[in-house]
């Protein structure tokens, strides 16, 4: 057996697990007396496996052949999803070059990324990020102009993916508007994904199908539904059993996986102005719950955090932001060549929100983009620091464009790590 296990296993063994007496020894060839027999015995290492991390799992199926066999066995791995299916790590960051960068919660260790690159799919025409859920990652070809389209799920950390067959019933020639990624650890371990595309009723009304990783195959759920025009189906979100879209013109949708049901949610109140000045800076999940932030006319620097409820009766206020202190301490995100009320006189982005960035679990944070720089942003307390620097240079400064042209625009996905089969 390697020594690297010798000593990962005398490690954990060094503290106590609940409802379990492990064998303790105060010497060196003891302890290593102990990591054997407890390498012999399955049951007391599948309990040491289930709380052990990803990352040395991955190293340990290289073990034996047994190990391999007790890591990579779906229903352990749905165990230990389940027990670390809310332990978020950090942020992997979306370059312009399709390549990633990483932010580490963990401040003591260093952030490397994960991984660089999708390369390891291997699609001649690479690849393109659609969405992250809890672990997993859905990814599609760069589509170009008579080539078809393949769509992946990736599990990132142990980097294997599965090609999903063609979503569409009619063969492909429906256009697809959005594919979303359903996945809830602790209650199944298959995902599902769900394709809104069009359909033969009209061109005002949409199709759902919905893939499910336990059958392997798409299946039709519901009848031909209206949404408006402009319904982001392509940026849903997975949140209490249903994947969530909202329109720019203050509709949302939600669709419940389990009951295959179109629902309304109310739209948050309006502010100042009404929804003729509504910008949307942030629709996700984070924490176990749904967040929007919407920012109107030209004070963009206060703003509130909305949270739906899990009833969906209404959008309640859960925060408050002002981020004039952050102003202050990085003047380059005011355009001074701008008048004050323009809507673009502070050019910064929303990357996320995230439940634990700020290093304590319990506090929720904002991850902001400014130009050359990303922000953290403690929302309890106020506190921010700079976590990360862009390494390639910001375009240019230009009168009357969007914060996203003015200090280009990076993709930030929540990051965790699971066995998850896929």
């Amino acid at each position: 057996m390697p020594l690297y296990v010798y000593k990962s296993l005398i490690n954990i063994l060094t503290f106590p697990f609940a409802g379990f007496n492990f064998p303790m020894s105060t010497t060196s060839a003891a302890s290593t007396s102990s990591a054997e027999q407890v390498a012999g015995n399955g049951d007391l290492l599948t309990e040491i496996f289930l709380r052990t991390p990803v990352k040395p799992l991955l190293r340990f199926r290289s073990v034996s052949k047994r190990w391999l066999s007790l890591i990579s066995d779906p229903h352990f791995c749905h165990r230990h999803a389940r027990r670390s299916s809310a332990s978020v790590s950090g942020v992997l960051l979306g370059l312009p070059n399709s390549n990633f960068d990483f932010i580490s919660f963990d401040e003591k260790k260093a952030s490397e990324p994960p991984l660089r690159s999708l390369d390891f799919i291997g699609d001649p025409l690479g690849v393109k990020v659609l969405q992250v859920c809890n672990g997993l990652l859905c990814c599609s070809t760069v589509r170009s102009l008579g080539t078809s389209r393949n769509y992946y799920i990736c599990n990132l950390a142990t980097r294997r993916f599965s090609v999903l067959p063609p979503p569409c019933s009619s063969g492909g020639r429906d256009t697809v508007f959005g594919i979303n990624l359903a996945f809830d650890p602790s209650k199944s371990p298959y995902y599902s994904v769900i394709c809104v595309r069009s359909c033969e009723v009209s061109i005002s009304h949409y199709q759902i199908e919905i893939y499910s990783s336990g059958t392997g195959d798409w299946r039709l759920s519901g009848k031909p539904f209206r949404a408006p025009f402009d319904m982001v189906f392509y940026d849903g979100v997975f949140w209490n059993g249903a994947v969530h879209w909202i329109s720019p013109s203050g509709a949302s949708l939600y669709f419940g996986i389990d009951e295959g049901r179109i629902d309304t949610m109310p739209p948050p109140p309006p502010g100042p102005g009404g929804w003729g000045k509504r910008r949307i800076r942030h629709f996700g999940e984070s924490g176990g719950h749904l967040h929007i932030i919407e920012i109107y006319g030209p004070r963009t620097t206060q703003f509130v955090v909305y949270e739906m409820e899990r009833d969906y009766s209404n959008w309640g206020v859960r925060f408050s932001v002002d981020l004039d202190k952050v102003i202050a301490a990085f003047p380059e995100i005011t355009q001074n060549y701008l008048d004050a009320h323009d809507l673009y006189y502070y050019a910064y982005n929303v990357l996320c929100l995230i439940r634990g960035g700020g290093g304590n679990g319990e506090d929720f944070s904002l991850l902001l983009q400014i130009r050359g720089k990303i922000i953290c942003y403690n929302i309890k307390d106020g506190s921010f620091k700079n976590v990360y620097d862009v390494a390639h240079g910001n375009p240019p400064a230009l009168p009357r464009v969007k914060a996203s042209s003015l200090i280009g625009c990076l993709e930030a996905y929540p990051y965790m790590e699971t066995l998850t089969c896929v």
